[in-house]
């Protein structure tokens, strides 16, 4: 049972990941974890090789501990597809966030529905998988059919417990996103 809720937890977490990889209209840090900058041969994240500094709502400072490095990470953030259009002045590079169009949100509320859906369908797979193993165990005379029930039962609850965590990520995301 604990291997299961620990799989289940995995799985909320990385649907938290995957959320911060969807942007809203306002700035974040967290819209950069997936960047990767060249340096020196290695693909590093962008947040060891530079600090992100969010002064404004809709601005984002990025500063490189290397200044030699300030192209690069240019390039890693304009092949990283996030819609953003980064500019440099030798020092920093700025990045203004433009405001989501109607039509934009619609899009990624979407994008955040299929991903909160599949998260969804992990945690059911993991509970299948579990009473798959509970029915097994229970025909080998390992464990009794009133037993098999009991675990069943936690294991259900255990369900219902991380999809009730999956719809409140989402719904907190579906308002972040469609907020001004």
């Amino acid at each position: 049972m604990a291997e299961l809720e620990e799989k289940m937890e995995k799985t909320v977490n990385s649907l938290k990941d995957q959320f911060n990889g969807i942007r809203t209209g306002r700035a974040s840090a967290s819209i950069f974890d997936k960047v990767r900058v060249d340096y020196y041969g290695t693909k590093s994240p962008l947040n060891q090789v530079a600090t992100i500094a969010i002064p404004e709502a809709r601005s984002v400072i990025i500063t490189p501990f290397d200044k030699s490095l300030i192209t690069e990470i240019e390039k890693a953030i304009q092949v990283a597809d996030l819609g953003l259009n980064p500019s440099n002045d030798g020092k920093v590079i700025r990045i203004s966030i433009p405001a989501l169009t109607a039509e934009r949100r619609k899009d990624l509320v979407k994008q955040a529905k299929t991903v909160a859906e599949n998260s969804r369908t992990s945690i059911r797979n993991i509970r299948r998988d579990g009473n798959d193993d509970l029915k097994k165990q229970q025909k080998a005379g390992e464990i009794t059919e009133d037993e098999l029930k009991t675990e069943t039962d936690k294991l259900q609850k255990l369900t219902d417990k991380y999809i009730d965590e999956i719809n409140k990520l989402y719904d907190a995301k579906e308002k972040d996103i469609l907020q001004n």
